[in-house]
């Protein structure tokens, strides 16, 4: 099972919705209507300054870390795998943004798109099986129904809405354990409801494990921007972030990238939304 992941890490909404827009400052709750107690909570995450991206000392302790993960036999896999990551630098963002307040779930997903192909089943449960490509179907498809403006975050707005004001390994700090994330050592072994771990600064959940998260950009070198960055103009594969219960606490760093096709689909990939005032 894990070489299997690991391989693949390289590699009708009824009625109108309604927008119940707040006032634009940082930690406000910006929600969308589905019916029937369905809502979709967008938390106002403010612009700033952030280091992105690993430093030497963290890229060596990956490696070790993610060699041990996969063991001797797949240490070209490994060696890939880390060619994905890149060199610390600072980036600006200039502008604030909402981001869900978690993952997007089975039933938010069901209300949009009048069906749920996740593999393990639950209203509460992030969706998965999902592609890059499903997530722009979906996007499409909400924007239709309401005031629009809805996408995947870049990968900057992602890794800097994680890190939430810290400059440690993970969000709660160096280190995380089973209480604080759903990764291989919670021994789950599968997605569980979102919120069920404690949020970060900005009131964000899950933002390390339960599930990858798509992000908008195509995968390039760092640093291609250092404001605003938006990833290079084309590629071969997506950003994925955050880590998943079936992967080791290293994959669900603040700072780790994995890829992955834009028409790959897994039961460990899912999505998050953003969205600019």
């Amino acid at each position: 099972m894990k070489k299997i992941l690991g391989i693949t890490m390289v590699l009708g909404l009824v009625g109108a919705l309604t927008i119940m827009a707040q006032e634009v400052k940082p930690g406000k709750v910006d929600a969308v209507d589905f019916g029937e107690g369905v809502k979709l909570e967008m938390v106002l995450v403010p612009a700033g300054k952030f280091k992105m991206g690993f430093t030497k000392k963290e890229l060596a302790e990956v490696k070790v870390e993610i060699q041990e993960y996969f063991k001797k036999d797949e240490i070209d896999l490994v060696d890939l795998i880390m060619s994905f990551q890149g060199k610390q630098h600072e980036v600006t963002l200039t502008k604030p943004f909402y981001m869900g307040k978690h993952e997007v779930t089975q039933e938010q997903y069901e209300a949009v798109m009048g069906k749920n192909p996740s593999t393990t089943k639950g209203a509460k449960l992030p969706v998965t099986s999902i592609s890059w490509d499903n997530c722009q179907e979906f996007i499409e498809k909400l924007n239709k129904k309401t005031d629009g403006g809805y996408r995947l975050p870049t990968e900057a707005e992602w890794e800097y809405a994680c890190r939430a004001g810290t400059s440690t390994t993970y969000s709660f700090g160096d280190k995380i354990t089973p209480k604080d994330a759903n990764y291989v050592d919670s021994k789950i072994d599968k997605p569980v409801a979102v919120g069920s771990y404690k949020p970060n600064a900005f009131g964000l959940f899950d933002m390390h494990g339960n599930v990858f998260e798509w992000c908008e950009d195509w995968h390039g070198e760092y640093p291609f921007a250092v404001t605003d960055p938006k990833g290079p103009a084309k590629g071969e594969r997506r950003v994925l972030r955050g880590g998943s219960f079936d992967f080791n606490v290293s994959v669900a760093r603040s700072s780790f990238r994995s890829i992955g096709t834009p028409s790959a689909r897994n039961l460990m990939n899912g999505f998050r939304l953003v969205r600019t005032p």
